[in-house]
C-alpha cells in the first residue's frame, strides 16, 4: 500500500512539474527534466537524510517512466490546462498529501521519533516543489506566505493523532491525504495566507 501510494505521489508531482515547465514554454526535454526533479526531489533528499542509499531513483527505472508519462499528460492535455485556474497548485496539493504520508511512514519504519517523522514528511512533500520552482526561476511556494508546508504539518499531526487513537492504517493514510489536500485547496480558493489571522 505504501509503495503504491508513493508511486502515485511521484506521478502526480511529475505531472505538476511537466505542466509547470510547459507554462514556461520549455520543450519536451525540459518538461521531462522538471517532471523528474519534481517527482523525485523530496524522496531523494529523504533518502540521503536517513542514509537509505543508493536512493530509489538510481536503482529503479520506474521514476523515469513516471516522469515520461507526466510529460505526455502535460503535452496531450495542453489545451485543457489553460482552462483550469492554477492547475499546477491543484495537482501539487494532491502530491503534498501523498508525500507527507509516505515520508512519515518511511521515517517511522526507521524507528525515528515523531518529530523527525513529521519533519521528513514535510521535506518529502515540499522539496520537489522547491526544485521545480527554482528551475522555473520563481521563489519557491514554501518560502512565500501561502499555506503550503503548514498544510503538511497539520496533516502530519492529524496522522500521528489517528495512530494514537488506533485508526486503521489505510483509513488514516487516506484521511491524512484528504486533510492536507483540503487545507491547501481552501487556502488557494480563498486566497488565505500565513500573514492573515
Amino acid at each position: 500500500m505504501l509503495h503504491l501510494w508513493e508511486n502515485v505521489g511521484v506521478l502526480v508531482f511529475c505531472i505538476s512539474g511537466a505542466v509547470a515547465a510547459r507554462e514556461k514554454d520549455m520543450d519536451w526535454f525540459g518538461m521531462f527534466v522538471v517532471a523528474l526533479v519534481t517527482g523525485t526531489g523530496g524522496g531523494l533528499l529523504r533518502s540521503v537524510l536517513i542514509a537509505d542509499l543508493p536512493p530509489a531513483i538510481l536503482t529503479d527505472p520506474l521514476p523515469f517512466t513516471l516522469a515520461a508519462a507526466g510529460t505526455v499528460v502535460a503535452l496531450v492535455g495542453a489545451m485543457a490546462w489553460h482552462k483550469i485556474h492554477r492547475i499546477v497548485s491543484i495537482i501539487d496539493a494532491l502530491g503534498l498529501g501523498i508525500f507527507t504520508v509516505t515520508g512519515m511512514r518511511i521515517a517511522e519504519s526507521r524507528g525515528l521519533p515523531w518529530w523527525s517523522c513529521l519533519a521528513l514528511g514535510v521535506v518529502s512533500a515540499t522539496f520537489g516543489g522547491v526544485l521545480r520552482d527554482v528551475l522555473r526561476n520563481e521563489v519557491p511556494l514554501i518560502l512565500r506566505k501561502e499555506i503550503y508546508a503548514t498544510a503538511c504539518i497539520a496533516g502530519g499531526l492529524a496522522l500521528l493523532g489517528m495512530q494514537r487513537l488506533g485508526v486503521p492504517d489505510q483509513i488514516a493514510l487516506i484521511a491524512t491525504t484528504g486533510t492536507i489536500v483540503t487545507i491547501r485547496l481552501l487556502a488557494i480558493r480563498y486566497a488565505i495566507n500565513q500573514s492573515e489571522g
